[in-house]
């Protein structure tokens, strides 16, 4: 297995002016800038007296010059700690001080939010965008930071070379990243990824959706979630592929715009704004023509047109489109097979930086969320048939959470396997299909095992249906629904669409699981930073 920063260092050997990093409409740094950014970065951390290992924070919002600041910090061995720019401010704080990073990369206004004194081990906190200090505590990492470039200047008086530039990669087993997972009560879950967990997830990327140098990738992802971060942005920048990014959750005019000027290769996002843009765009224009598709070919056609148009949108290079964090509507799924969208639904998590299962789109089978990874058993008597914990194992999995033992004492069985807390079922040919989390699965009176994602999936192919989850409540089903009404709908039918969801629901449904009563809800859910909604609120 080939590491990562080796392939890095090969391509900045290769491609020194070629732009690595760029802000859409705004600041680009060449893999010449990135070597001179690592070396000054180098001369800080050795003139600072910070050695290998030390954790170093990030908490700012996507743009190059964090993806800059993670390569500082992860080509010098120190180990990064990726944070949310939309957590609470208690919780950046708290997750600062508990990953004990001594220096924290933020935002000016994030860190106004910030109480210095509830993070002891903080030596400095820096602007990731302009570098200025913000505050520090400790004089000599604010002098040794004020002096790099100075420093640099002396030791490279001509600047660096390609030539001059050879990273480290005897450290496949030592700990890269501290990635905490949305839920920040309690005892805070720092998940610990290996440099081999990385390069793992880079080998296997190469081997089933290759890119090719020169080419150009738009980040819409957090790079605080290793989705965004691993495949996003490492996989391939080390390859030579040029990374764009949005900055702040961009306006669909500016992202289809970044998409027609920059042409990705592929477009790595969440099933949420594809199903955006079959419902504001491929929905009208098909309903629109339904009344041709009993032309004989003619539904063909149709499809074959609005495919282009999508491709083209996106800027016409598109050879995949990647999704994952949750499972695609089934109408939009066989809406997108129909036309022959290149489209894949990926199964993930932060433990498995971040690949679990996956299948090119050419053999994805709807439904499923593709193939194992690497190796995947259902603990289950029957897997094909009956729903059990999927569990993983593998270089790229976790090898722990940060200071948190009890968390690590549950977190694998006797034998070595990771459990993931999701059920699910493996067929013949080795597809995964996820059938629901095993916090959330409701055991009825009979002792019928209910998975609410499964008839959450029912739902929202219901009238008027936008988003659902179904609870359980004093033994009863109730599906709460937040609905798209439209507002010249009469007071008399409005009163029926409860009854019409529940009705169109159960006709799909077993007995066992059919839905007592639908609820409306005036307000979208709340939900975590991977957009998944906070269930334990609506219980």
């Amino acid at each position: 297995m080939k590491h990562y920063l080796k392939k890095l260092e090969e391509t900045i050997h290769k491609r020194w002016n070629q732009k690595a990093l760029c802000d859409f409409e705004g600041e680009a740094f060449t893999y010449a800038d990135l070597a001179t950014s690592i070396e000054q970065f180098r001369i800080f951390l050795s003139d600072a007296k910070i050695t290998k290992r030390n954790k170093i924070a990030i908490c700012a919002r996507n743009s190059a010059r964090w993806a800059l600041t993670f390569w500082d910090i992860n080509v010098n061995g120190c180990v990064a700690v990726p944070l949310l720019a939309e957590f609470h401010p208690n919780s950046m704080t708290t997750l600062t001080q508990h990953s004990d990073s001594v220096i924290l990369f933020t935002e000016e206004d994030i860190w106004g939010k910030l109480n210095p004194e509830r993070m002891p081990a903080l030596k400095a906190a820096i602007n990731i965008k302009d570098g200025n200090l913000l505050w520090h505590r400790d004089e000599k990492v604010a002098k040794a930071w004020r002096n790099r470039e100075k420093a640099f200047a002396r030791l490279h008086p001509k600047g660096m070379k390609p030539e001059q530039v050879s990273y480290s990669t005897d450290n496949m087993d030592k700990l890269a990243i501290i990635n905490y997972t949305s839920g920040t009560t309690g005892n805070p879950k720092g998940v610990m990824l290996t440099y081999g967990a990385l390069s793992d997830t880079d080998e296997f990327s190469n081997s089933h959706f290759p890119n090719k140098p020169g080419e150009t990738i738009v980040s819409m992802l957090p790079m605080a979630h290793m989705y965004g971060l691993a495949i996003e942005f490492i996989h391939p920048n080390v390859d030579g592929v040029t990374v764009y990014y949005l900055g702040k959750t961009p306006s669909p005019t500016r992202l289809l715009k970044a998409m027609r000027e920059v042409r990705p290769y592929m477009v790595v996002t969440v099933p949420l704004v594809m199903e955006k843009i079959y419902a504001t765009s491929i929905q009208p224009s098909l309903a629109k023509m339904q009344k041709l598709f009993t032309v004989p070919l003619a539904k063909k056609v149709i499809y074959k047109i609005i495919r282009r148009k999508i491709l083209s949108a996106f800027g016409g290079k598109v050879r995949c489109f990647i999704m994952g964090g949750a499972p695609l509507k089934p109408e939009v799924e066989q809406c997108f097979c129909e036309m022959r969208l290149p489209f894949t639904v990926g199964y993930g998590m932060t433990e498995a930086c971040p690949l679990l299962g996956w299948e090119w789109w050419t053999d994805f089978v709807p439904g499923s969320c593709g193939k194992p990874v690497h190796e995947i058993r259902i603990d289950s008597e029957d897997p094909k048939n009956v729903a059990g914990e999927i569990q993983a194992r593998g270089q790229n999995m976790t090898v722990g959470y940060y200071k948190n033992p009890e968390a690590n004492a549950v977190s694998f069985t006797d034998d070595g396997w990771f459990r993931t807390g999701d059920l699910g079922t493996m067929d013949e040919e080795g597809n995964i299909f996820i059938r629901g989390r095993i916090k959330s699965m409701i055991l009825n009176s009979s002792g019928q095992n209910i998975y609410p994602e499964e008839l959450e999936a029912v739902l929202s192919g219901c009238p008027y249906v936008i988003e659902s989850i179904v609870v359980d409540r004093k033994g009863k089903l109730v599906a709460l629904v937040y609905p798209d009404i439209p507002e010249d709908l009469d007071t008399e039918t409005r009163k029926g669409i409860p009854e019409l969801i529940r009705t169109t629901a159960n006709k799909s449904l077993p007995s066992f699981s059919k839905i007592n009563k639908v609820e409306l809800m005036d307000t979208p859910f709340e939900k975590t930073p991977k957009m998944s909604i906070k269930r334990f609120l609506y219980k």
